[in-house]
């Protein structure tokens, strides 16, 4: 993948299933967006589960992915990791398996038809569980290769799942007792999928993926602090050319460029969210010299700074 772009986008057997899931999407559709009333993004009463809703396109926004899975009930989306780009719709879901930073935008949106989506994070302990649970017999598998983002078929098994545990978010006694036994269906189904084979990969203890997450976790903990390749490499017990392979192979970039786009997304959102200028947020979230904070920003968005936050602030961009 190094110095090649790969685009993913949708096929006729996409356009199959989005048409055997259209009936439960649109009644999760309109109950999301009862939910959501006048909002356009709220968390739910069920930690980790949050709805959004959108009534145009979007220009391209920086979002940082947890791990997690996406699934959208109506519309369509391009995601952009270094250079990987997925676009897909209501007949995929995105699972990420670690921290990434990414470019956003909603590509079908009205106030007639809005985007509609919600996104689970994903507890990797409960998932370890799953896995320990499964029976390897049956489970998609091949080599683990591509970064640690990759979309899969919103079946109607997972959008019932779904279903159901949207069904609980005004149920609360339910909710703490069924809640979790729901997410943990959604996790097997993800987790048996094609696009499950990363996410598996990374939470099972000591294999290269989950050892290169470990760093990935470090950096994103302490992305505004210099550090010294060979320590990160002793955090993911690597040496130093192996983890450059496998943290290239999982996030589409270097460790230091992954550094770059975490500092950057996170000043991009203190800007956007506080009244500080450039400079300083420059310096909050590592840099030392402004110029080159400018330069890398603009790189990245588009413009400078404080011309980029005027022009997100005047269309109400959302980042997620």
């Amino acid at each position: 993948m190094t110095g090649h772009s790969m685009i993913f986008e949708l096929n006729a057997d996409d356009e199959a299933r989005r048409a055997e899931t259209a009936t439960i999407r649109e009644h999760l559709a309109k109950r999301i967006e009862e939910y959501l009333g006048d909002d356009t993004e709220r968390m739910t009463s069920l930690p980790g589960l949050s709805f959004a809703k959108v009534k145009k396109p979007t220009p391209p926004g920086s979002y940082l992915y947890e791990p997690c899975i996406s699934m959208i009930i109506r519309g369509r989306k391009r995601v952009r990791l270094g250079t990987t780009t997925y676009i897909y719709n209501e007949s995929r879901f995105l699972l990420t398996a670690v921290n990434l930073p990414t470019v956003t935008e909603v590509l079908d949106a009205s106030p007639d038809a809005p985007y509609v989506s919600l996104l689970m994070r994903l507890d990797l302990q409960t998932a370890r569980q799953v896995m320990a649970d499964v029976d390897s017999n049956g489970i998609a598998s091949g080599p683990v290769t591509g970064v640690a983002m990759a979309t899969g078929p919103a079946t109607l098994e997972l959008f019932d799942a779904v279903d159901r545990l949207i069904s609980l978010t005004d149920k609360p006694q339910d909710l703490a007792h069924v809640g979790p036994l729901i997410q943990r269906e959604i996790i097997y189904r993800i987790l048996v999928s094609s696009a499950g084979l990363r996410f598996r990969e990374t939470i099972i203890a000591g294999t290269q993926s989950q050892r290169t997450a470990k760093a990935i976790v470090w950096l994103r903990d302490n992305y505004m602090h210099p550090f010294r390749i060979e320590d990160l490499a002793a955090i993911a017990n690597m040496g130093v050319s192996t983890l450059h392979h496998h943290f290239r192979a999982m996030t589409s970039m270097s460790p230091l460029q992954y550094q770059k786009h975490l500092r950057l997304h996170e000043a991009r959102r203190i800007l956007l969210t506080e009244a500080v200028d450039a400079a300083t947020a420059a310096i909050r979230v590592g840099y030392e010299s402004a110029t080159q904070f400018n330069r890398e920003y603009k790189r990245s968005f588009g413009a400078p700074p404080m011309r980029d936050i005027s022009q997100c602030l005047a269309i109400g961009e959302k980042t997620n």
